[in-house]
């Protein structure tokens, strides 16, 4: 048997980093592996992998058949994994409505809203409503940016749950937040 060529080991690699890293871009991609955006167009196109918009919106359609507690309409930002009880992933475009003028950066409640509502969806529960919120903000973030918020749930006591959530910027943490989750 032969040695694998750079290229298959390469695909692999993708294929693997992509596991990990669904909502990567081909111009990330292109920068992880260090070949051009379209060596990295084929190597999806040979693999069978899509790009970036679809593999969201897939993400998307399934996570929102898991919801509970809250709708999917009540979520801030596009909910792309949702394992309830467990994991909870969004993504929130910064768009130009949502900044402070003349600063530019974003609102600060947009973060918190998107922070806050998967948090609730990523409970699990029909009835979902806060106790507490502890959050903090680590840095602006301005428009165009990809806001990436990751919840977990942390600890189950009774009918209450800590959930913590981070969001990232390019795979910078731009807020960090802490909600204790309450099944009625």
């Amino acid at each position: 048997m032969g040695r694998r060529s750079n290229k298959e080991e390469r695909q692999e690699a993708l294929r693997r980093y992509l596991r990990i890293n669904p909502f990567a871009t081909d111009e990330e991609l292109a920068e992880k592996f260090k070949v051009s955006v379209p060596t990295i167009r084929l190597d999806r196109l040979a693999l069978g992998i899509p790009e970036v918009r679809e593999r969201i919106m897939a993400m998307a359609r399934e996570a929102r058949t898991r919801v509970r507690g809250v709708t999917t309409e009540d979520i801030v930002g596009e909910l792309v994994e949702l394992q309830p009880g467990s994991l909870g992933i969004s993504i929130l475009e910064i768009t130009p409505q949502m900044l402070v003028q003349p600063a530019g950066v974003a609102r600060g409640h947009y973060l918190f809203a998107q922070a806050h509502t998967l948090a609730l969806a990523t409970v699990g529960a029909e009835v979902v409503l806060t106790s507490s919120a502890r959050v903090r903000y680590r840095r602006s973030v301005y428009a165009g940016e990809r806001v990436v918020a990751r919840a977990m749930v942390k600890v189950k006591k009774g009918n209450a749950c800590l959930v913590s959530v981070h969001s990232r910027v390019n795979g910078e943490i731009v807020f960090k937040g802490q909600f204790i989750i309450i099944t009625p």
